[in-house]
């Protein structure tokens, strides 16, 4: 891990804050290289973190951006609703 975090170059680092600002306000599944996933509705992004709002009590957790592999939003059914089960 020590080795991905080491060939992150500054401009891939900015493309992912750029990317990640696609995200603002929505429900989103946030994957981590150490295989954490977080849930949660993207606040805001900065330069090294990205806030996101989790669970019923809107809890902001703030998330390394040097950590996240991948950034998806969260699937939904035809009629709108959040799919109970997401296998990936």
């Amino acid at each position: 891990m020590a080795q991905m975090l080491a060939r992150k170059k500054k401009g891939e680092k900015t493309k992912m804050v750029e990317l990640a600002k696609n995200f603002i306000g929505k429900e989103c599944m946030i994957y981590t290289f150490n295989g954490t996933q977080y849930e949660g509705t993207v606040k805001e992004v900065s330069d090294g973190a990205l806030l996101i709002e989790r669970g019923a009590d809107r809890a902001v957790e703030a998330i390394n951006l040097d950590f996240v592999m991948r950034i998806r939003e969260y699937p939904k059914k035809k009629n709108g609703k959040k799919k109970s089960v997401v296998l990936d």
